[in-house]
């Protein structure tokens, strides 16, 4: 007979796409009054692994990465996406987007991201949301999924991002216990 225990807290990580600086400003602003303090923020690079979302975004799209200090129950992921894709729609100009926030969570072994899209590996959460085990970790490094990561999730860059947040995420599971 199993046991039912409740589950580790997780960090909260929003990879965001943008294509305006001032929107950048005014949405961190609205996730930091939401979520709390930021503990890591990447430095803003080029997103040039897919044309995708150039028609609604414009041509030059930056990515950032934005982590928080409070750690989440993971079942709040799917409250954290409703909230991101309200976000989406009020920062948009002429019914294109000019910021897409992806928000998930870390935990030592995977990095999920939420999503409305359905796909034959993700799992639905409720209110037409779903997530996804983007990465794992084993081996002392982030591995991906050949058959569904994305290409800008496998490249060495997002890992080593997701390796920074994931230390400060395993200083703070020890300064809990």
């Amino acid at each position: 007979m199993g046991v039912e225990y409740p589950h580790t807290k997780v960090k909260l990580v929003i990879p965001i796409l943008f294509s305006s600086e001032l929107i950048l400003a005014e949405v961190e602003q609205k996730l930091l009054s939401f979520y709390g303090k930021a503990d890591f923020q990447s430095k803003p690079f080029l997103f040039m692994f897919t044309n995708y979302y150039q028609e609604e975004m414009g041509e030059t799209i930056w990515r950032k990465f934005i982590a928080f200090e409070t750690l989440i129950a993971p079942d709040s992921l799917a409250d954290i996406k409703k909230t991101t894709n309200q976000i989406e729609i009020e920062s948009a100009i002429g019914n294109k987007r000019k910021i897409n926030l992806d928000p998930g969570y870390l935990e030592l072994g995977k990095f999920v991201l939420a999503t409305t899209k359905d796909q034959q590996h993700r799992l639905y959460i409720r209110d037409g949301i779903y997530e996804e085990i983007t990465l794992y970790y084993r081996d002392k490094g982030w591995r991906h999924w050949e058959e569904w990561t994305y290409p800008d999730y496998r490249s060495e860059e997002y890992k080593t991002i997701l390796t920074e947040i994931r230390e400060i995420y395993k200083r703070q599971l020890k300064n809990c216990i």
